[in-house]
């Protein structure tokens, strides 16, 4: 990916990301997991693998994400925005794995998608259901 998201994650951040995330029912799309220094994102559903990002360490505490990739196989996933799919991969670790209500991100998930697919009007809550899952709205 030529563009990754520039925050620095807790230490306290990091194990939570480290324990990865579970589906816990069909309205959640993301399952995610950990082999050592590499986090991979995939969709619940159909298991396909969309992000894979390998964090280092920072001098003064915490981690960043120092590389990741992202599929680009349209039967599998159908982000070609690079833009977008740092977003995603922010808006999946910070609202899915860590709970966060991820207020901006979502704001932003809602006007890329909307600018993505010319449709201004389209809900924001549908937007987000489909980008995130049911379960991942703090308002729910």
């Amino acid at each position: 990916m030529p563009r990754l998201p520039q925050r620095i994650w807790s230490d306290e951040d990091w194990e939570r990301i480290r324990r990865g995330y579970s589906a816990r029912d069909m309205d959640e799309k993301w399952n995610v997991f950990t082999e050592g220094e590499d986090v991979f994102l995939h969709r619940s559903w159909t298991g396909h693998g969309v992000f894979a990002a390998t964090f280092e360490p920072v001098a003064d505490g915490g981690r960043r994400i120092a590389r990741a990739v992202v599929e680009r196989d349209p039967e599998r996933y159908r982000g070609t925005d690079d833009d977008h799919d740092c977003l995603m991969l922010e808006l999946v670790l910070s609202a899915i794995v860590l709970g966060e209500p991820a207020t901006d991100l979502r704001s932003r998930l809602v006007e890329s998608t909307r600018r993505r697919s010319g449709s201004a009007d389209a809900p924001a809550g549908l937007i987000q259901h489909s980008a995130l899952g049911l379960r991942s709205d703090p308002s729910a």
